[in-house]
């Protein structure tokens, strides 16, 4: 049987590695967030990054309702956190809990211990049926005071987690 191009694609993007991010939001106390693969680089100048997120999930809806976001890049030591936040917690649950928690100046949260964390102003978006890309101004970005040599990317590929040779 001949796959649908929705399973071809499905099929052909497992062959993309990515690292992992975690983006969050917060507003009036509540806070809520979900790990993405789909983030990069727009532009330096204006420095834009975008991430894209499902419609209707209660991070895409935060994140328009705040008017801002964070992403915050995980190492290869935060696995279990890419796991909470692609769902071993559910949606109406606090993802946050037991995390220790920083704000930047949009007062969205950023998980320490990541490789770099970049704090965003929303600044536009493109809707499709299932989805929102979410363009962010970065207002401040920051990378870890770990020394490099401890740090490498939590990466994603091929349906599984992995890492650069020599780490785990």
């Amino acid at each position: 049987t001949q796959l649908s191009i929705g399973d071809q694609l499905l099929h052909a993007m497992r062959q993309w590695a990515s690292g992992i991010g975690v983006a969050a939001a917060e507003l009036d106390g509540v806070r809520h967030g979900m790990t993405v693969s789909s983030f990069t680089s727009v532009s330096v100048e204006p420095p834009i990054v975008l991430i894209s997120a499902q419609n209707g999930t209660r991070t895409h809806d935060l994140i328009l309702r705040a008017g801002a976001f964070a992403v915050t890049l995980l190492s290869n030591r935060q696995q279990e956190i890419s796991e909470i936040f692609a769902g071993r917690v559910p949606e109406h649950e606090d993802r946050f809990a037991g995390l220790e928690v920083v704000t930047l100046q949009t007062g969205s949260p950023v998980l320490p211990g990541g490789l770099a964390a970049f704090d965003c102003r929303l600044v536009g978006t493109y809707e499709t049926d299932t989805t929102t890309v979410m363009f962010g101004e970065v207002v401040e970005a920051r990378v870890s005071d770990r020394p490099l040599e401890d740090l490498a990317p939590l990466l994603y590929y091929n349906r599984g987690y992995r890492f650069l040779e020599g780490e785990q």
